[in-house]
């Protein structure tokens, strides 16, 4: 079972207003689950105008500690952009895995927005008649079915997304092949940022974390 959960915000730093989450299982969206939240500051006037919440409708509501719980039990969560979901919830005991992430190792070069994605896959999925994009389980179900594409396109099961979204560890990362195997990405972008170019473009089966930080160096190299 994989929970794909989210939230909307008081603003891009926090203050929950809404989550909700479906679980997926053998490729069908489950068990919808949604709460308002009484946040912990004001709404601004920006995050209302994209998810039309406002004060009143939180009024007297469960705060996101006191409502949590029933979210809890999953191995895995999944979120769009899910560093952002992850950081504005308390901590989820289970293993986190991006759509937003997967998508662009999957769809490289086109629009990774929920909405756009939604549009682009031509995702099949029928989420709530009385809710609309950027309410929680509305947006919950677009990422379900998107995950659920992801999976059938690639193959790949929970374990390996969840691998497959672990943050770069740039500084450490070592090529394991060619002339210079065995050394740290950060010590070749310093003496032959080339060869990590050449790399980048011309391997195709590169751990996602090591992909991650060639494309960091050639960044910085730029």
């Amino acid at each position: 079972m994989l929970r794909v959960i989210d939230t909307e915000t008081c603003g891009l730093h926090g203050g929950v207003v809404e989550v909700a989450s479906v679980d997926v299982i053998d490729g069908q969206i489950v068990n919808p689950m949604s709460d308002l939240i009484l946040p912990d500051r004001p709404i601004s006037r920006q995050a209302m105008a994209v998810h039309r919440i406002t004060e009143a409708m939180v009024a007297g509501k469960p705060t996101i500690e006191e409502a949590i719980g029933r979210y809890h039990g999953s191995a895995f969560y999944v979120a769009h952009n899910a560093s952002f979901d992850r950081r504005m919830l308390p901590e989820m005991h289970g293993d986190w895995i991006c759509t937003m992430v997967l998508s662009r190792q999957l769809w490289p070069g086109i629009k990774y927005g929920n909405q756009a994605l939604r549009h682009s896959l031509k995702l099949e999925v029928t989420p709530p008649a009385d809710l609309h994009a950027h309410r929680a389980l509305y947006d919950c179900y677009v990422t379900a079915a998107l995950l659920i594409r992801i999976m059938e396109t690639s193959g790949w099961d929970a374990t390996q997304m969840a691998q497959r979204c672990q943050p770069a560890s740039v500084a450490g990362d070592v090529l394991p092949f060619g002339k210079y195997r065995g050394q740290s990405v950060a010590a070749i972008a310093r003496k032959d940022p080339r060869y990590l170019r050449w790399v980048l473009e011309n391997v195709r089966d590169l751990r996602p974390p090591l992909r991650q930080a060639l494309r960091k160096y050639i960044s910085d190299d730029q």
